[in-house]
């Protein structure tokens, strides 16, 4: 059955449905590998990457082509564009792959999807920048920088120009490098089903590399309980995930449930919880006790919370749907511990959603900003005297983040700052995400 599918097709269908139709990169992935399931280890793995590289490095990929081709990126037919990007990228990234089986498969997609007139241009600008690679000329470094960073690390120009105002040149260009960096799957222990040691031990005999996180003084406990795991086909096929034995969800994030430190009997509501990871880990903080309402806004979020809470068989967890924009008169000083994981750009996640990058704009930033402050104003009300709050974001901008805390500080005398903590895309952390913790004193 899989000798019938041609991967590079369904590659070229998946950038189509991405950055032609505009749909979420993580999505249509996800979709595409659960439906070929069967596909052995090696092809999904082919699939993976030539999506995610090319939506990672598209304007740079984009920069190239015009540099070999007469006719404009833009100006091209959607099928044709699609088969150079990710021919280029298999050309500059892909030792593995020979230059003339990129340009011959590029050629034989191009004729077989009704453009055998076009399939001779895409074979002469394919084996051109083939012959070339070592001669592409990019921007300045030093007389233009946001220009030379913007291309070379295929990211738009506001979002650079935003960052070196705010971090320097240095720092941006360290950013964009760990964007660029593969990193392995993170996971966190369920500790209500297992010990870290039995999950280790269960998913090594399934021939898992389970590699434990290293202990910082910044990551607090979470090397008492996260693993990165690598050589896995996906995730259903684990016995472990499939019984709810641990969660997938990024160091950074992980952080949140730390610096809310609950106690046992608590109340805490999540305001913006799909799909659930932040209130699962704190339920499992609660060991059972207490109450965790996890809320937002749609049916289809409120259903992806309840599908983990079934799978981790959490039963100190309930699902609710609620706009978080509007007051809950009921839940007003109600909260132990008020989770405030905001809707935002996620700059922070661009490594697991390259497109984010191509969707996002500095006026839909500001709306964002005015969002979470919207949500905020509504949601400050729940928080009990005494208790705490936690607003975060998985971005890196300090309109959404320092600025946003500023803002309830001068706004909510009653909210006193704890701690805060801006955490960038690294080896260490893997995603880019903004932590901080309040005190309500009156």
């Amino acid at each position: 059955m899989a000798s019938n599918v041609n991967t590079r097709e369904l590659i070229l269908d998946i950038l189509i449905e991405i950055i032609e139709k505009e749909e979420y990169s993580h999505i249509i992935l996800r979709q595409v590998l659960e439906k070929y399931q069967y596909l052995d280890k090696v092809d999904r793995a082919f699939i993976t990457r030539i999506t995610e590289g090319t939506l990672e490095n598209l304007i740079k990929i984009d920069y190239i082509i015009n540099q070999f081709s007469k006719v404009k990126v833009k100006k091209m037919k959607p099928l044709i564009r699609n088969i150079l990007r990710m021919s280029v990228y298999q050309l500059l990234y892909m030792d593995s792959v020979p230059d003339s089986a990129v340009c011959n498969e590029a050629v034989k997609i191009a004729k077989k999807r009704k453009f055998k007139q076009l399939s001779g241009f895409v074979n002469g600008v394919l084996r051109n920048i083939a012959r070339h690679k070592t001669e592409i000329k990019y921007p300045n470094k030093y007389k233009d920088t946001i220009k030379f960073l913007s291309i070379f690390y295929s990211m738009p120009e506001w979002i650079v120009n935003k960052w070196v105002e705010s971090y320097g040149k240095e720092k941006t260009e360290d950013i964009l490098v760990n964007f660029n960096t593969q990193k392995p799957l993170t996971i966190r222990t369920n500790l209500t089903k297992t010990t870290p040691e039995e999950l280790k031990k269960e998913l090594e005999q399934e021939n898992i590399k389970v590699t434990q996180i290293e202990a910082t003084k910044d990551n607090k406990n979470l090397s008492k309980y996260a693993f990165e795991i690598e050589n896995f086909n996906y995730l259903n096929s684990i016995k472990a995930f499939k019984e709810g034995k641990f969660y997938v969800q990024d160091l950074s994030s992980m952080m949140v449930a730390e610096y809310a430190m609950p106690q046992k009997d608590d109340y805490v509501i999540d305001v913006c919880a799909a799909p659930g990871g932040k209130s699962l880990h704190i339920a499992e903080m609660l060991e059972g006790t207490g109450t965790v309402e996890a809320r937002d806004l749609t049916e289809y979020k409120v259903e992806l919370i309840e599908e983990n809470i079934r799978r981790h068989q959490a039963t100190n967890v309930k699902a609710i749907q609620w706009d978080a924009t509007q007051l809950d008169e009921n839940a007003i000083d109600k909260a132990d511990v008020l989770i405030c994981d905001l809707p935002c750009s996620g700059l922070g996640v661009l490594a697991k959603k390259p497109d984010i990058r191509y969707r996002m704009s500095l006026e839909q930033q500001g709306e964002l900003v005015e969002l979470q402050r919207q949500i905020l104003s509504k949601v400050i009300n729940y928080v009990k005297p005494g208790k705490n709050m936690v607003y975060s974001t998985c971005t890196i901008n300090p309109d959404e983040n320092e600025k946003n805390v500023q803002w309830i500080l001068d706004n909510y005398p009653q909210m006193k700052l704890v701690e805060m903590q801006q955490i960038f895309p690294s080896r260490k952390w893997h995603d880019g995400f903004f932590i901080a913790k309040f005190n309500r004193t009156l």
